[in-house]
């Protein structure tokens, strides 16, 4: 294991992608600790200039639906691109229990929201609900965005992190049933085909939903800040 870190180090460093004048932790250069390191094999470990694939599976997207962005891993799936009819959930329970009474069609995006960091609370993953939409035989034909996360087992086109969050007056809470929603990997963009006026205008009558008024949770959804930053906790007043 050492070896393939140090090889993949090395091949990094080659390629101009790594300082190998940077220091290492035991002493003389990055360059210097990485010398003897085997060369790439083209199977494991490929050259800079051949890599196995053109980039790598995950992506940024931004849009008037993620003005802070949203992440992407591209994995299980060569679709980099839908545009359908939004069927918008409130949380991952309702949207799971849609998608195995069969009331998802093919070409829907399914939205699933306040599930952020702060809408969670927590940033809940969302692995029952992919899990379920592969398992009904979906998961070449319905996509999903959601302020929420994802496990690394994660499969389709399923964006996820979408900020700002809907809890905090993001987009994604102005989205309704019908609204075409299309991701776009290739344009690194995830929009909605609504108005900028019309968006304005249903985010002046949203109210959040009602959270955890006291406890740790509480505290925790006051503190949170946006996954684009992190999600980490701020000093509340």
């Amino acid at each position: 294991m050492q070896a393939a870190r140090t090889a993949v180090l090395r091949e990094l460093i080659r390629g101009g992608h790594v300082d190998g004048d940077a220091p290492a932790v035991q002493g003389g250069t990055l360059a210097s600790a990485s010398a003897d390191a085997p060369e790439p094999d083209g199977r494991v470990l490929a050259r800079t200039e051949t890599p196995f694939k053109p980039s790598g599976a995950l992506f940024a997207l931004r849009g008037n639906l993620a003005p802070d962005g949203a992440a992407v891993k591209l994995a299980g799936t060569e679709r980099t691109r839908q545009s359908g009819p939004a069927r918008v959930f409130d949380s991952e329970e309702v949207c799971a229990a849609a998608v195995r009474a069969g009331e998802v069609q093919p070409g829907d995006v399914l939205v699933i929201r306040y599930e952020g960091p702060a809408g969670g609370p927590g940033m809940r993953e969302m692995l029952s609900v992919t899990s379920s939409i592969v398992g009904v035989g979906l998961g070449e034909s319905v996509a999903l965005v959601t302020d929420g996360r994802f496990s690394g087992a994660t499969r389709g086109l399923m964006v996820g992190h979408v900020a700002p969050e809907a809890a905090r007056g993001g987009p994604l809470a102005a989205a309704r049933d019908g609204d075409t929603i299309t991701i776009d990997i290739d344009a690194r963009s995830l929009t909605i085909d609504v108005a900028e006026d019309e968006l304005a205008r249903r985010l002046a009558g949203w109210k959040p939903p009602p959270g955890p008024a006291t406890g740790i949770f509480a505290r925790y959804r006051a503190a949170v800040a946006s996954a684009s930053e992190g999600a980490v906790l701020r000093p509340h007043t």
